[in-house]
């Protein structure tokens, strides 16, 4: 049986999206592990963890293959010690999935990285859309003093892995503010993983 066409629209400035299926939130108190300065990380959670930092709103037709996921991410703008919001990140759990992501209003980047640890990141901004290639953990970071918003689309048999980046110490790089914008600097506490797990990772391809 043919599933009905559907049309969603989106509010650029909020990230609502009509006819949305799913919806689920993170608020400061999750993510717990991701900054780098984990004292000022306690001090805004004890203040305001019930802030959400960023939301969904989704489609999921068919988590199958053949088939696409789409919805919209609202991320809040904000620091920890100097370092942006950002998303959790991850890779697809099949691992040759790719995604885009839409920029509908704010100002981020998307950070991305190989499994064997080579670092990307792409500015993302109104009416520029990014590709995510397969293989390619990425994460999303508002940069800006407003509200980030982005549409995105992946395969509906992607899944997602998101302890891969928490297994090594985070990502290779960490976004922070320099004074006239973004810096990406090393994270000293990345650890390179491990021939074993980059074939894992390349084993989950089909």
């Amino acid at each position: 049986m043919h599933q009905p066409p559907t049309a969603h629209r989106i509010d650029p400035a909020t990230g609502a999206m009509s006819h949305a299926t799913g919806r689920y939130e993170k608020r400061l108190r999750d993510l717990a592990g991701l900054y780098a300065d984990a004292p000022a990380f306690d001090c805004a959670a004890q203040e305001a963890g019930g802030r959400i930092v960023y939301a969904v709103n989704e489609v999921r037709p068919a988590t199958t293959r053949g088939d696409l996921i789409f919805g919209t991410t609202f991320m809040e703008p904000g620091q920890i010690g100097g370092e942006y919001y950002m998303t959790r990140g991850h890779i697809h759990a099949r691992g040759n999935r790719p995604e885009t992501y839409y920029g509908e209003s704010g100002q981020g980047v998307m950070l991305l990285e190989t499994p064997e640890g080579a670092t990307e990141i792409v500015e993302i901004g109104p009416k520029t859309l990014v590709y995510v290639p397969p293989l390619w953990i990425h994460r999303s970071v508002n940069t800006g003093p407003e509200p980030l918003v982005m549409s995105f689309c992946y395969p509906g048999d992607s899944g997602q892995d998101y302890e891969i980046i928490a297994r090594a110490g985070g990502m290779a790089k960490r976004i922070v503010a320099d004074g006239d914008g973004w810096a990406a600097i090393d994270n000293p506490t990345y650890r390179p993983r491990a021939a074993e797990e980059i074939a894992r990772v390349y084993a989950t391809t089909d």
